[in-house]
């Protein structure tokens, strides 16, 4: 059985509680949150607002582009190229597509350029011009090498290369990434090999 005890103390002719065990206890319980779980409040809150999590950078395109090349996004992905390298032809190809990295857009450029650096040294490759079948005329979205030595240095470990584009007046460049996906076929086997 609890007893309530309330202590009263006499003040002018008048009785003020000054201690009600009871009130205690009732206030205590409140003020701890009686039934709560601890840190419910802060849990509510944080999953008010959940994280985002930025796997794929925002970019809504494909991996590759619609001739199975290597993409380069240009500007702030206002515009990508299409890299095609054929070691057998030994060509490299590039195609200016839009930033969803699927339509073609063709260009009054004569020319896109090709920066290489390799052990401190810098070339500079042109790539001219080659109209691609549905491009108006004095426009392109293609823009073909048929220099050996740009398809043979993009093979070499080490190597950097800079995409150099300009689309009405307005620069564009962007970074190569390197890769010997596209060659390898070491011996007739048909097979990558990484080691």
């Amino acid at each position: 059985m609890l007893m309530t005890t309330c202590v009263h103390h006499r003040l002018a002719g008048r009785f003020f509680p000054v201690i009600c065990l009871a009130g205690l206890g009732l206030a205590g319980s409140l003020m701890t949150g009686c039934g709560a779980e601890p840190g419910s409040a802060k849990q509510t809150k944080t999953s008010a607002t959940p994280a985002k999590t930025h796997d794929n950078h925002g970019h809504d395109h494909p991996e590759e582009g619609p001739h199975h090349g290597q993409l380069v996004e240009l500007g702030n992905e206002e515009y990508h190229a299409e890299v095609v390298h054929d070691d057998e032809a030994g060509t490299v190809t590039i195609y200016l597509l839009d930033g969803s990295a699927k339509n073609s857009v063709p260009i009054e450029a004569a020319d896109v350029i090709m920066n290489l650096s390799l052990a401190g040294k810098a070339e500079q490759f042109k790539l001219p011009a080659t109209p691609d079948t549905n491009d108006p005329a004095g426009k392109s979205s293609k823009f073909v090498s048929q220099d050996k030595v740009l398809c043979e240095k993009l093979d070499v470990h080490g190597v950097s290369a800079r995409l150099v584009v300009m689309v009405d007046g307005k620069s564009y460049s962007g970074k190569l990434a390197h890769s010997h996906d596209h060659e390898h076929d070491h011996e007739g086997s048909g097979h990558s090999q990484s080691k």
